[in-house]
C-alpha cells in the first residue's frame, strides 16, 4: 500500500538560514503558549474555585476539558483546515487562544469559563497538529531533527517556567490576571508568526480516507501505541508524584517544589538529547526512554528510605520523559517514508489526538489506582506500561514505513 500525501513547497523562495531558525523559534513559542494555557489552572485552582464559587474538584474541569477537546479535534484538523495557508491558520489559532484567555479573565461564572476552555482545546489541537511536523518546511533536511527538538522544547519549558509564572502572577495580582497575561502572550506570538513565518500553502485538503490509510501503516500504528503506553503511564504516576515524594525520608515538604523544578529542567535537557539521537535513530531513542522509565519509576516506590536515590530517580524520570514527544514525532515521520507535508500534518494530528487522550486516560486511571491501592501502585503501573512499550519496540526493528 502507498499513501501519497505530498504537499507543496513552503514558499516561492527558500528561507535563509537565519529566517528559518527564527521561524522555528516562533513555532516553539506557539507550543509554549498553548501548553501554558492548557495547564494554567493547575497553579490557580484554589483562587479560581473560590472566585467563581465552585469546589476545587469541579474547578479541575478547567484542566481536563481542553485536553479532551484537543484529543477529539486534533485528528480532524488536516481535513477541516483544507487549503488554508498554515501560517494564517497558526495566527488564527493563536488569536483564538488569546480571545479565550480574555474571556476566562473576565468570566462572570464558571460555566462561561468552561465554554472559553473549549475554545482553548480547539486551539491546542490545531497548533499541535500544524506545529509538530513544521520543521521540515522551515529548515534544510540536516537541521530537521534539531529544529523539531526546538519546537517540542516549548512543551517542556512551559512545564518548567510557564505554569509557575502564571501561578506567581495569580498570587500577586489575582487569578484573572494570570489568564490575561497568557492572552497577551498569545497575541505577541501571533504577531511573531505573521512576521517570521513564510507563506505555508497546504495544497489539497487531506481526505478522511487518507487519514484512515495512514492508520494501516504498521510502523505508524506501532508508534502511536508506544505514545499511548508511555504517556498514559507517565500521567497516571506524575499526577501523584508530590504525595510520593512527601513520604521519602529526608525530603521535607518545602523541598518538593525545588525537586519538581529539577525534574522539569531535566525534561528540557532530555528533549534536546533525545532530539539528537532520534535524528539518527528514533527507535534507539525510544528504546532508551522506555528502558529508563521501566526501571526508574517503579524503583522510586522502593526508594522511600533514601533521599539521594529518590532524587536521582526523579531526575532520570525527567530526562527520559522529556524526550518522548520529539522521539515519537521522528518515529512517525520515518513511518511515512517519502510522504510530504500533508502526510506529516495528518500524522501529527493523529499523534496529538493520541497524546491528549493518553493524558486524560492516565490521570483517570491513576486516580482509580491511588484510591484503591495507594500511591506506590501508580509508579508500578507506569513501569509496566513503559516495559510494554519497550517490548513492542524490541519486536519492531525499525520505524520505517512498510508498503503492501
Amino acid at each position: 500500500m502507498t499513501t501519497d500525501l505530498s504537499g507543496p513547497p513552503s514558499a516561492a523562495r527558500p528561507l535563509t538560514p537565519a529566517r528559518g531558525r527564527a521561524a522555528v523559534f516562533a513555532t516553539a513559542a506557539a507550543t509554549f503558549t498553548v501548553v501554558t494555557t492548557e495547564m494554567l489552572p493547575v497553579g490557580l485552582l484554589s483562587p479560581l474555585g473560590a472566585g467563581l464559587g465552585v469546589l476545587e474538584g469541579t474547578a479541575g474541569l478547567a484542566v481536563t476539558l481542553p485536553g479532551v477537546v484537543a484529543a477529539v479535534t486534533a485528528p480532524l484538523f488536516p481535513t477541516l483546515a483544507g487549503r488554508l495557508d498554515r501560517r494564517s491558520l497558526l495566527c488564527g489559532l493563536l488569536l483564538l487562544l488569546a480571545a479565550a484567555n480574555l474571556v476566562c479573565a473576565l468570566a462572570p461564572s464558571f460555566g462561561v469559563l468552561l465554554a472559553a476552555r473549549v475554545a482553548v482545546g480547539v486551539a491546542i489541537g490545531g497548533v499541535w497538529t500544524v506545529a509538530a511536523g513544521l520543521a521540515h518546511r522551515l529548515v534544510p533536511a540536516p537541521s530537521v531533527a534539531r529544529a523539531t527538538a526546538v519546537v517540542f522544547s516549548g512543551i517542556a519549558v512551559a512545564s518548567v517556567l510557564g505554569i509557575p509564572a502564571g501561578a506567581l502572577i495569580g498570587d500577586a495580582a489575582g487569578w484573572r490576571w494570570g489568564f490575561a497575561a497568557v492572552g497577551a502572550l498569545a497575541v505577541l506570538v501571533a504577531v511573531l508568526h505573521a512576521v517570521l513565518l513564510p507563506p505555508l500553502p497546504a495544497g489539497a485538503a487531506v481526505r478522511p480516507r487518507e487519514m484512515t490509510a495512514l492508520l494501516r501503516l504498521p510502523a505508524l500504528r506501532a508508534g502511536l501505541l508506544v505514545v499511548a503506553l508511555l504517556v498514559t503511564g507517565h500521567f497516571a504516576a506524575y499526577t501523584y508524584v508530590r504525595p510520593v515524594l512527601e513520604r521519602v525520608d529526608g525530603i521535607d515538604a518545602g523541598a518538593i517544589s525545588a525537586l519538581l523544578l529539577c525534574y522539569g529542567v531535566a525534561g528540557v535537557i532530555g528533549n534536546f538529547v533525545a532530539g539528537t539521537v532520534a535524528g539518527r535513530s528514533p527507535r534507539r531513542s525510544l528504546l532508551g526512554i522506555s528502558a529508563v522509565l521501566a526501571l526508574a519509576v517503579p524503583l522510586l516506590a522502593a526508594a522511600a528510605g533514601n533521599a539521594v536515590l529518590s532524587v536521582a530517580l526523579l531526575v532520570a524520570w525527567g530526562l527520559a520523559y522529556g524526550g518522548v514527544s520529539v522521539s515519537a514525532q521522528s518515529w512517525l515521520v520515518g513511518a511515512l517514508g517519502g510522504g510530504g507535508a500533508r502526510a506529516r500534518e495528518a500524522a501529527s494530528g493523529l499523534f496529538a489526538g493520541v497524546f491528549n487522550s493518553a493524558i486524560a486516560l492516565g490521570a483517570a486511571v491513576g486516580g482509580g489506582f491511588v484510591d484503591t491501592l495507594g500511591e506506590a501502585s501508580v509508579l508500578l503501573l507506569a513501569g509496566t506500561t513503559a516495559a510494554a512499550a519497550l517490548a513492542l519496540l524490541a519486536l519492531r526493528p525499525t520505524g520505517r514505513r512498510t508498503t503492501g
